[in-house]
């Protein structure tokens, strides 16, 4: 349960994005979008983003990211624990679509890359290396410490990037349909790994994704997004099973998980239905 004494970890008040607000055409992202997403203590809360594309979706996550060009937003408040965000911190931590490590940096180089920026403690190089050796085996790549990026596979590419963002520890982890790229076996794998991951860093989790079963699998919560401009129109939540932490394959076959499947995937028609 979340102390009622502290700010939620992440809070949206009424707000609106407008890319080129100035220009001959300006888009409108999101808009109106309101929520609070408390810190649970010792647990976190993993919440899943799904909506058609170009409907503001990764627009969310890069506010709360506080990347440039994005905050502050044309209208309305984003904050983190009580503070607007102005810029990038090492409190989140991002996971793209696309895989993001440094080509010209080995596995373990890439994994260690943000402690060694990290001026929060100092640490000695060796300190580093075991760490970052510690997670590349974490996310099971370990004997490909030397390799490259370019001489992995996509699904390895994308734990190098798991193991380099929460290596971090970062209370808020945003995630921008990480798994979409992959095969489906793999795709699998790559939930049950984050699963197990999650379960030791305790953060909040935000995730897109186009996949309604990785929604329902992993989601506390489900919000789901109209077309653009981007609101959260539906949030499901307590019909969710508690399927998170058993096999993916094996709770997609059990009814009550087939049930809020449907749930999900009927607020979605009706939400994105064109007017």
């Amino acid at each position: 349960m979340a102390d009622p004494s502290l700010p939620p970890i992440v809070e949206f008040r009424d707000v609106t994005h407008v890319f080129g607000a100035d220009g001959p055409r300006p888009f409108r992202a999101i808009e109106h979008v309101t929520f609070r997403v408390d810190d649970l203590p010792g647990r976190g809360e993993f919440i899943s983003v799904i909506g058609p594309s170009g409907c503001g979706k990764s627009t969310m996550l890069n506010l709360i990211s506080g990347f440039h060009g994005y905050v502050p937003p044309t209208q309305g408040e984003v904050l983190v624990r009580g503070k607007h965000v102005r810029g990038p911190g090492a409190d989140r931590g991002m996971i793209f679509q696309k895989y993001s490590s440094f080509p010209h940096l080995s596995v373990l180089d890439n994994v260690a890359f943000g402690l060694r920026l990290d001026g929060s403690r100092k640490r000695a190089k060796s300190e580093i290396e075991d760490e970052a050796a510690t997670w590349v085996k974490r996310v099971g790549l370990g004997g490909h410490e030397r390799k490259f990026p370019r001489q992995l596979s996509g699904g390895q590419q994308q734990r190098v990037a798991i193991a380099r963002t929460l290596i971090l520890k970062p209370r808020i982890l945003l995630m921008d349909e990480p798994f979409s790229a992959l095969d489906e076996p793999t795709r699998l794998d790559m939930q049950r790994l984050l699963v197990d991951l999650w379960h030791d860093v305790e953060a909040t989790v935000f995730l897109i994704t186009h996949s309604i079963s990785e929604a329902v699998y992993l989601g506390d919560r489900v919000w789901i997004f109209t077309q653009a401009p981007g609101r959260i129109a539906v949030e499901i939540r307590d019909c969710i099973p508690p399927a998170r932490g058993t096999d993916p394959l094996e709770a997609q076959e059990r009814p009550d998980f087939k049930e809020v499947m449907m749930v999900v995937a009927r607020e979605f028609t009706r939400v994105t239905a064109p007017a």
